[in-house]
């Protein structure tokens, strides 16, 4: 293998200019099929989770995997609750070529698709931001979602008052709400990043016309928001077959009756690519579902790696 590459590394070759259209690259492919990606196996653990999610992406000639644990109570050890290790090899003859850091990765290509998600499903104004969570993700995407767009407000709220408002106070503009109902009220653009278990955001919170980026919840028994909430909006995910086997917020919605498999609109890649349509109602409400995928982690260690001048 040739090489190693630290986080600090990472972060000073990752071109954040260059992610969004990166990912938008990675989802067309992957809803294109053109890229061969399996469901990320998960191996359950006492505290928390290891994925393994391997790729190859036929349109940027580049083969991969990415190991991640997830560990929700790192916090209180003071380690991230996400680490991540990528692998990209050479497709043509299978040789490794490089291993990185994939938290920093893990971190800002979640927040680039969720901008993407913005451009081609949100509305067309959107002025006032808020973010339900004040963790690593809430921090990606304040940077990812303000690059090239000017919010007159951004609000957030997190469960742990000292957390919220010390996230208010390092990040200029940004104000801590007391509830999760006044950060949500208004808003044009709502980012649920949470580990929450039950619903954070509810139905009739939510501004008619307005897009949610929902990140968090990531396993079967999990869910962030309404299902009245999902189940009035048009929803899309960055993959059915993930969506469908992964999310509490699709899977337990289905099981109850709230709405079946067909209530996905369409996965974002296929709006991106041109096969279908986004946002059919100009007032009706949005919905992004986004579990990540091993395709888009490598289109992130492909810029990482074309800059490191392999």
């Amino acid at each position: 293998m040739s090489c190693w590459i630290n986080e600090v590394e990472v972060r000073r070759l990752l071109r954040l200019d260059a992610l969004e259209g990166a990912m938008e690259r990675a989802l067309t492919s992957y809803s294109s099929g053109r890229v061969t990606q399996p469901l990320r196996p998960v191996i359950e653990a006492t505290d928390g989770l290891l994925a393994t999610m391997p790729a190859l992406d036929r349109d940027a000639g580049r083969m991969g995997a990415k190991l991640v644990s997830v560990y929700p109570g790192n916090a209180v050890r003071g380690l991230p609750s996400h680490q991540a290790v990528i692998v990209l090899f050479d497709s043509a003859t299978g040789e490794p070529l490089a291993a990185m850091d994939g938290r920093y990765i893990t971190e800002m290509r979640t927040a680039a698709v969720s901008a993407v998600s913005l451009q081609w499903l949100g509305p067309e104004a959107v002025k006032r931001l808020a973010l339900v969570g004040s963790g690593v993700q809430a921090r990606s995407h304040l940077e990812m979602l303000r690059r090239g767009r000017s919010f007159k407000e951004i609000r957030c709220w997190s469960p742990r008052k000292e957390r919220r408002e010390r996230f208010a106070g390092e990040h200029e503009g940004v104000r801590a709400c007391e509830t999760a109902e006044e950060a949500v009220r208004g808003a044009d653009a709502i980012v649920v990043a949470t580990q929450a278990r039950e619903p954070v955001v509810r139905a009739g919170w939510v501004k008619e016309g307005a897009h949610v980026m929902a990140v968090g919840a990531c396993r079967p028994n999990e869910r962030e928001l309404d299902p009245e909430l999902v189940a009035g909006a048009e929803l899309y995910v960055d993959s059915r077959e993930s969506a469908l086997r992964e999310s509490g917020d699709v899977m337990l919605a289905i099981r109850e009756g709230v709405f079946g498999e067909d209530h996905i609109r369409a996965e974002l890649g296929e709006v991106v690519a041109g096969i279908k349509v986004g946002r059919g109602a100009k007032n009706r409400t949005t919905v992004f579902k986004s579990l990540g995928l091993a395709c888009e982690d490598l289109a992130a260690a492909g810029l990482v790696w074309e800059a490191r001048g392999s």
